[in-house]
């Protein structure tokens, strides 16, 4: 018997056994894996990710001790759904100086994909997004738990793109958005104004009004990199190019208008000219 699609695939790196708890505990994450639900066994597993059995077992047996996974009457279970942080550290971690490009990414990507979804979403993806919401609300003290749904939020809007390639890119981005925030922000994020934007988003993308799309997108978006312009004291971005600046006309970092004829830019910090 063969999985449904999940981020679980081959396994490309020397390091497998390290990719092999990655990707597990990603899915999971993601949300591909629930609580209660019982994975793939040990010859599915180690077919679909091309390794062996005795390096998938080691991999499940750190889950295991990290409390995620556990045997329940004959088959390892997801007991968990919050991944200790150790077990998601990636053998590519970030640099401070690249959480600025993490942003810039994203604030490139993500409008755009909501957009899509706002085109293609139907009934179903619809319902998907109002329960993962529901399930914010039902969580607001909880703020792991609202950080978690906040990943599978925009993970299932991907999805409503109907568009494999926007999903893995999407995956890969919001990866690199747990790290930054992990390792950058100390201000946690409100649960309850995470929980009124994703409401603003799914009405948008109800809607398919892609202008309003944009406008909770770009709200979404901003509220993040003000919190890091505020505690790092760095720019969020380069001198950011019109098709970049928040839609009032101003920079999130000083509130400052960005007239159409200042072109000087300067580098995000880890690259080079």
């Amino acid at each position: 018997m063969g999985m449904r699609a999940t981020a679980i695939g081959p396994v490309r790196t020397r390091r497998s056994f390290e990719e092999a708890v990655s990707q597990i505990a990603e899915a999971i994450r993601a949300g591909d894996f629930g609580v209660g639900d019982r994975l793939p066994s040990e010859r599915v597993l180690a077919t679909t990710m091309e390794i062996s059995r005795p390096t998938l077992r080691e991999a499940l047996r750190v889950l295991r001790e990290a409390g995620v996974l556990a045997s329940l009457d004959g088959a390892l279970t997801v007991v968990s759904e919050k991944i200790p942080l150790g077990v998601l550290e990636r053998r590519s971690e970030l640099r401070i100086g690249e959480v600025a490009q993490v942003l810039e990414a994203r604030r490139l990507l993500e409008p755009r994909v909501a957009q899509l979804a706002g085109m293609y979403a139907n009934e179903q993806d619809l319902e998907e997004l109002g329960e993962i919401l529901e399930r914010q609300r039902a969580a607001a003290g909880d703020r792991e738990r609202v950080r978690l749904l906040d990943t599978r939020f925009h993970l299932a809007i991907a999805r409503a793109t109907r568009n494999h390639v926007v999903v893995e890119l999407t995956r890969s981005l919001l990866r690199r958005v747990e790290i930054a925030r992990d390792m950058a922000l100390r201000t946690p994020v409100e649960p309850r104004r995470v929980i009124e934007m994703h409401e603003r988003t799914l009405r948008a993308i109800a809607a398919g009004d892609p202008q309003a799309i944009d406008a909770a997108m770009d709200e979404h978006l901003a509220y993040l990199e003000v919190i890091w312009e505020r505690e790092s004291g760095r720019p969020r971005l380069r001198r950011p190019p019109d098709f970049l600046i928040s839609k009032a006309g101003q920079s999130p970092a000083d509130g400052s208008s960005r007239s159409g004829g200042e072109t000087d830019s300067q580098p995000v910090e880890g690259t080079e000219e």
